[in-house]
């Protein structure tokens, strides 16, 4: 499929997600509709390995349809890019599992909670996991969870992993009462005493069995964080374009005047439009010189790879900064609960606090490489 006509799609799609943002935030989850209708699109198997039905098209547009996405309905963007990654992430495990995922059925969802949690147990073959993983977006929708944790091995030595378990390993909990991201449906997810067996494992590394293409060569880090901050920053440009529609014909009561005259609301229109876009360019810029790289085989450097984190977690800041500036903007009637202002600035703040996007060990471990310091005697 043609990447622009992935785009289109997503942007046809866009009205009608944004009808059913209010619905999807009441209901706690996407609706099922939605789902379907993203699925028939192709815009899942965006990253999704050729071998099973994938398009495995560049990240960038993958990025691209998040953000169209998220500027309809965040909820709808977040769930659509974090499920959608994994696609990409299954393509990095073993043939093995891959078949076992989309051996009868290429259309499945895989969620996850990569935090460490849970007890770990090497058996043989494998692994034995019982435990509670939170913060499973989308999980409703899914037949399949990738869930992270920490084997000790008998020398001591500990590995950070990731394990794929089917749906019937594990189950999902409705604890998603909160105050954004709403209709992420980012439930928990429990396992009791299930068996995992090694090939269904992941230690966060590249390369796949099943396909030759570039962006398999890509790191972890740069594609699954910025599938984090894709949808958010698609939220709020949302958020923009929404308030430059509501403003240009709305009036100061206090005053009879123009609000959309008032310098100050220009300032931050004009704050606000170079923050997202300042964000969307280092972007496309970081995962365009890895991907390039990786079509020539070359190696990517720790460097390009500390500074793709960087320009993350600052575009998430960015993201928030410009809807703080739009909501502050907006007057007392972007409060109401049906307006999209509202929402965009309750759920990027929300996704600002996801593990990614935390930003100072980032910041960090930039500004040590660039003094020449270890990352590893910062901690990272």
């Amino acid at each position: 499929m043609n990447p622009e006509d992935l785009l289109d799609k997503a942007r046809a799609m866009a009205p009608t997600l944004r009808e059913r943002a209010f619905a999807a935030e009441q209901a706690r989850r996407i609706p099922e509709e939605t789902i379907a209708e993203l699925k028939s699109a192709g815009l899942f198997r965006t990253l999704q390995p050729a071998a099973y039905g994938g398009l495995e098209v560049d990240p960038r547009v993958f990025m691209e349809a998040a953000m169209i996405i998220g500027s309809a309905c965040p909820s709808t963007g977040w769930v659509f890019a974090v499920v959608g990654v994994h696609n990409w992430q299954v393509g990095l495990m073993p043939r093995q599992a891959q078949e076992e995922v989309w051996g009868t059925d290429q259309d499945v969802l895989i969620s996850s909670s990569y935090t460490p949690r849970g007890q770990v147990e090497i058996v043989d073959g494998g692994y034995r996991l019982s435990g509670r993983w939170s913060f499973s977006s989308g999980s409703d929708h899914c037949t399949w969870v990738i869930v992270g944790g920490a084997a000790t091995e008998p020398d001591g030595t500990v590995r950070r992993l990731c394990f794929l378990l089917p749906r019937t390993d594990y189950t999902v909990e409705d604890v998603w009462h909160v105050a954004g991201l709403r209709g992420t449906g980012s439930n928990d997810v429990v396992v009791d005493n299930a068996f995992v067996p090694e090939h269904r494992t992941h230690a966060f590394t590249s390369g796949s069995e099943t396909s030759t293409s570039p962006i398999f060569a890509l790191p972890f880090g740069a594609v699954f964080s910025w599938g984090i901050t894709a949808p958010l920053l698609g939220a709020a440009q949302g958020a923009l374009d929404e308030h430059i529609a509501w403003t240009a014909e709305r009036t100061r009561i206090s005053k009879g005047s123009r609000v959309a005259e008032e310098p100050f609301s220009q300032a931050r229109v004009a704050e606000a439009a170079a923050e997202l876009d300042g964000a969307r360019l280092q972007m496309m810029r970081d995962l365009g010189e890895m991907i390039d790289l990786a079509r020539d085989g070359k190696e990517i450097p720790l460097e390009l790879r500390v500074r793709c984190r960087l320009d993350q977690v600052r575009a998430t800041q960015l993201a928030a900064s410009a809807v703080d500036r739009v909501f502050t903007n907006s007057g007392g009637r972007a409060l109401h609960e049906r307006n999209p202002i509202q929402r965009a600035w309750r759920d990027i703040h929300a996704g600002s606090l996801h593990n990614s996007n935390v930003a100072e060990p980032i910041l960090m471990a930039y500004g040590a490489m660039k003094f020449g310091l270890s990352l590893a005697e910062q901690g990272f």
